[in-house]
């Protein structure tokens, strides 16, 4: 067999093995692209007028949560920005819940159970298939190692021997028969979409396996370590606790170190930990963050990692979920995203159609005579 030849026969094979999941996959992701903004639509509590006060401390809503769903366990409180409600993040049995209010006022507006939102099942499906995450992440993360397998393979089928067949390979033609159609469809989708499709498919890996953050992080720096800003702070448990809410001096802190009209999270991970906050510049947007870390107790900061100090690398890591999103370069990075994800999910459909087709294939009536003579 030719070099192509056996490229054709693993392509192929490939394809068929990890066809449907790679259809789910891009089709479920097609669908979240956009789930703020349709959620903006149709949720009401996803908006508050903007309002020259202070914001509400995290407190008096850890409180207010608590005297509206005692059995609720809280761990973090988030404030969406300047036009946008602050929520309590919690977790009852194995379902994650947010309670939301209005953060210049303490108003309750709404409270979400996540395991019932729409979207929250379609980005399961997305990650896990709606199995168990230990099982579904990684039958993901391997369908998509093959779907980048299958995107290179493609593209060295595709490669036309002669510079003149460039333009044929680069377009449809739509006046031949469909099945024509078909396999040039697959061919030339599959080429257009490849470098957004690859930096989509290689940026999902991460949440599936941490070599691959890890690759990110030593990429961005270039091979180069920087241990300081990924260690954790050393916590005194020996102190004692003073009058004021630990969470509310963390915040208060947070608020003049890293001021900013976008988001804010303050997350107690207990006693022996440290409190974590961050500030995002944008709304719904989880780049370019600032982190802060507390003592527990005293509420005095441990660890400053302001986003100009971060290195190259672990920047690049944070800008992840923008990048597998198209979200890091707004709403046209978004189009784009959605619209590669729509032509990843028809690949397999189609590749599944021509491999179908070759193997149904009806022999020319020629050579069935021939045979029968």
């Amino acid at each position: 067999m030719s070099f192509k030849k056996k490229i054709r026969f693993i392509h192929k094979w490939l394809g068929l093995t990890s066809g449907l999941i790679v259809f789910i996959v891009s089709i479920t992701g097609c669908i979240y692209c956009f789930h703020d903004e349709i959620k903006d639509m149709t949720r009401e509590w996803r908006t508050v007028p903007v309002q020259a006060k202070p914001y509400i401390a995290p407190s008096v809503l850890q409180k207010k949560a608590k005297e509206l769903y005692p059995d609720i366990i809280q761990s973090m409180v988030i404030y969406g920005g300047e036009a946008r409600p602050a929520f309590v993040y919690g977790i009852k049995g194995e379902d994650g819940y947010f309670i939301y209010f209005d953060p210049y006022s303490g108003d309750f507006m709404h409270m979400e159970n996540l395991e019932e939102d729409f979207f929250h099942i379609v980005e399961h499906i997305h990650l896990y298939l709606l199995l168990p995450p230990e099982i579904g992440k990684h039958i993901v993360g391997v369908a998509t190692i093959i779907f980048i397998f299958l995107l290179i393979t493609g593209i060295i089928q595709w490669w036309p021997k002669k510079r003149k067949q460039l333009k044929d390979r680069l377009q449809v033609k739509w006046s031949a028969k469909w099945r024509r159609v078909n396999y040039d469809w697959h061919n030339v989708s599959g080429f257009y979409i490849s470098i957004v499709a690859l930096v989509i498919a290689a940026t999902g890996l991460t949440f599936t396996y941490e070599w691959m953050g890890d690759a990110m992080y030593y990429g961005g720096n270039l091979g180069r370590n920087y241990p300081e800003e990924r260690a954790e702070p050393v916590i005194d448990t020996t102190v004692t606790k003073g009058p004021v809410s630990v969470m509310d001096k963390a915040f208060a802190q947070t608020l003049k170190m890293a001021p900013t009209r976008g988001m804010y999270f303050i997350w107690d991970q207990g006693p022996k930990n440290a409190i974590i906050a961050g500030s995002y510049p944008n709304a719904l947007e989880y780049h370019h963050q600032s982190n802060l870390q507390f003592h527990p107790v005293t509420g005095e900061l441990v660890k400053e990692l302001m986003y100009d100090d971060k290195s190259a690398g672990m920047k690049l890591q944070e800008m992840n979920y923008g990048l597998h999103t198209g979200q890091y370069f707004g709403l046209t990075g978004k189009i784009i995203a959605f619209i590669a994800s729509l032509l990843a999910a028809a690949i397999p459909v189609t590749g599944f159609v021509i491999w179908w087709g070759r193997r149904n294939k009806k022999p020319k009536q020629g050579k069935t005579k021939k045979a029968v003579n």
